[in-house]
């Protein structure tokens, strides 16, 4: 097997506009393809996140909630790299986002800091 990377990260949000909102407005990925599959009643949201992942966002009507606190088995954040988190966190509080107080890892020394989509799925903000 020859894994060269990451290719898509998969969200399922609740509100697609919203959602949609968050991600391109709020934390400014841009938009690569809009679709709306009509036989699954279900929007497709392909997402350009610098570095060359991409995030893919859904709906689905009556997708069950997926519990983040407590924290739960499985995947538990998403974290993206960024040049400084006091600016990043800065321009989500303008935005009013809540972010929680910066960290520093005790293993890297670089700050840290969490917020959440408008889902509550727990995003990080992570020095480079």
């Amino acid at each position: 097997m020859n894994i060269e990377g990451i290719h898509h990260i998969a969200i399922i949000c609740s509100n697609y506009e919203t959602s949609k909102h968050f991600y391109t407005e709020i934390l400014g990925f841009k938009i690569i393809q809009e679709t709306y599959r009509a036989e699954r009643n279900s929007y497709k949201l392909d997402l350009q996140v610098p570095g060359g992942i991409q995030i893919e966002l859904f709906t689905f009507p009556n997708a069950p909630i997926r519990p983040s606190f407590p924290e739960a088995q499985g995947l538990r954040h998403l974290a993206f790299k960024v040049k400084d988190v006091e600016e990043a966190v800065k321009e989500l509080e303008e935005q009013g986002i809540k972010v929680e107080p910066i960290r520093i890892d005790e293993l890297t020394g670089k700050k840290f800091t969490f917020f959440a989509d408008p889902d509550g799925l727990p995003l990080e903000l992570y020095e480079r």
